[in-house]
């Protein structure tokens, strides 16, 4: 405790730093392919994906994000067998080993997942650092398994969502106006998801109780609302009665392209609510615990200060802004060739994953997520149209990310141990 009184305001800046650097790696890693199918598709800029990222990302981090402190309190690892000494040091070298991992792993184009990352570093830390009983090793199990789950799950989604693209709109005799009639419904299902992730599992956290019958009415509205929206929207899109063929294909591309603005947004939401408490969670538990000199406040639910989620959004978006292009290639254009109609098919899957996952409780990856719906596109184009080696080179970084989370840690926990202990 003398460590906390004698250093609290030091260590309190340093995980501020590293804090704000664990969320310029999760914005330039996992906002960047959360948003890789929209610019590699070229349904966005990447300035008016870095908008989206920033707005909906804010808001599904706020409203359906819940305590984000609760997984890495509860969930991975037993506070009670730790001092506040040694947690506030973990927390701090779990926070650097996530943001250098990050960093190297950008730095190739890999996209890997910050869930895993985090988690592989509180877990070297708490294991090896301070004892082998502080982690809670059966909370581990469902997130190793949702590796293999939600990647089939998000694949098989994305892999039925395009053959009915292909089947309803694109291989008909008239596909632009098929386009105008059954892309609404898409529409439709887009609004309807994110709202009923929205009220079931986020608005409580605002001090508002909505019952499951009054969350599906309500979800039901937004589908609708968005769906209308989308109407006036594609209205604008015209065609060249004596447009080449190719013309009337990109014509068909405009129509989902126009989709995708609500797609991204889909995505930016569900990835607020699952993933920017990686960036935001540690350091709020270390803020709670200098704040409060002990642990003690830590064992219940805390909700996270807004300036904790104002530094870690800003990390975020500066992280996507300066180096989040190199995810954006790889996933948009390295794994597979996408269009709006292919990109549309792979960011609603995804979404539906992650909002699901979410939903339950289950551990999710947006990067799995995401990479597996591509994979799903691909191989509804036949295993030619996916390049192997980019895959090859991805599943080697997501196999490393735990275990090098974990070594980083520990190296960061040894090195802090040294200077303040």
């Amino acid at each position: 405790m003398e460590l906390l009184t004698d250093y609290g305001f030091i260590l309190l800046v340093l995980a501020c730093i590293f804090g704000f650097f664990m969320a310029w790696g999760v914005g330039a890693n996992d906002v960047a392919n959360a948003m890789g199918t929209s610019v590699g598709s070229r349904a966005l800029t990447i300035k008016q994906a870095i908008i989206i990222a920033m707005i909906f990302e804010f808001c599904g981090a706020y409203l359906a994000g819940g305590e984000v402190t609760e997984t890495i309190k509860n969930g991975i690892v037993d506070i009670d067998v730790m001092t506040a000494d040694l947690l506030v040091l973990g927390m701090m070298s779990a926070l650097l080993a996530a943001g250098t991992w990050l960093l190297i792993a950008t730095s190739k184009g890999w996209p890997v997942s910050t869930t895993h990352t985090i988690i592989g570093a509180v877990v070297g830390f708490a294991a090896f650092g301070v004892s082998f009983d502080a982690v809670h090793w059966s909370a581990i199990i469902p997130i190793t398994m949702s590796w293999v789950v939600t990647p089939f799950l998000s694949g098989l989604l994305a892999f039925g969502l395009f053959v009915s693209v292909q089947k309803l709109i694109i291989n008909t005799d008239t596909p632009f106006e098929n386009a105008k009639r059954y892309v609404p419904f898409y529409m439709f299902l887009t609004g309807f998801m994110v709202a009923l992730m929205t009220l079931s599992k986020g608005l409580k956290h605002v001090g508002l109780d909505i019952n499951s019958e009054q969350s599906v009415l309500l979800a039901v509205g937004a589908g609708v609302l968005v769906m209308l929206l989308g109407v006036v929207l594609l209205r604008r899109v015209k065609i060249d009665p004596d447009a080449s063929r190719s013309t009337y294909f990109a014509s068909v591309e405009k129509v989902f392209a126009t989709l995708m603005i609500f797609t991204a947004c889909a995505m930016a939401f569900a990835h607020g609510a699952n993933d920017v408490a990686n960036a935001v969670g540690p350091l709020a538990a270390i803020a709670g615990v200098i704040q409060n000199h002990g642990v003690g406040e830590l064992t219940a639910k805390s909700a996270v200060p807004a300036w904790v989620l104002l530094l870690g959004a800003v990390g975020i978006v500066i992280g996507l802004a300066t180096y989040g292009y190199k995810i954006i290639a790889t996933v948009g254009r390295g794994i597979t060739e996408l269009t709006p109609s292919r990109g549309f098919a792979a960011e609603l899957a995804t979404a539906s994953t992650v909002v699901g996952a979410s939903a339950i409780g289950l551990p999710v990856s947006t990067t799995h997520t995401l990479v597996g719906a591509v994979l799903g596109i691909g191989l509804a184009r036949g295993i030619s149209a996916l390049n192997l080696r980019v895959i090859g080179s991805i599943f080697m970084s997501w196999a490393i990310t735990l275990p090098a989370g974990a070594f980083l840690a520990i190296v960061f926990f040894s090195i802090l141990k040294l200077i303040f202990l």
